[in-house]
């Protein structure tokens, strides 16, 4: 499936970017939960990209010795996170994109990449609005290869 591209969402510059940086990564949804895509997803980023992963759950479980947080806005301050990665129903997905965007400073924030199938034009452009990169409806398994 190609990312759906509109309005400087799913730029191959900004896929390139953050698949091919160190960073750190807020994955929300992420528990410890092995049989959930978030969890073997975030696994290969950890591995095969050796990106820091910060789990974004209600339950806020530690995942591979990171401390997880129940929402973006607990995330302690001083921790950069530089990409918030999006496992969340489509219908839901708005309401964690804002809250990543009043969070996008105080944690440097600069891109939000929403799984596939996680589609939200309107929580896109209100992103892109607030100056963060958006990649939306793909996957990083499916995008590395592709470099």
């Amino acid at each position: 499936m190609t990312p759906i591209t509109q309005g400087n969402v799913s730029e191959p510059a900004v896929i390139r970017r953050v698949l091919t940086t160190p960073a750190t990564w807020a994955v929300v949804g992420l528990s410890t939960d092995a049989t959930r895509t978030a969890y073997g997803v975030a696994r290969w980023m950890h591995d095969a990209l050796g990106l820091r992963i910060i789990p974004v759950h209600p339950r806020a479980e530690q995942v591979w010795g990171e401390q997880g947080y129940p929402t973006l806005a607990q995330v302690p301050d001083g921790t950069v996170v530089t990409v918030v990665d999006f496992f969340v129903n489509s219908s839901r997905v708005g309401a964690v994109v804002d809250e990543a965007i009043v969070n996008k400073d105080r944690l440097g924030i600069e891109t939000l990449w929403l799984q596939l199938g996680v589609i939200d034009q309107d929580a896109a452009q209100r992103a892109i609005s607030a100056g963060l990169d958006v990649v939306m409806d793909t996957c990083p398994m499916i995008e590395y290869p592709k470099l």
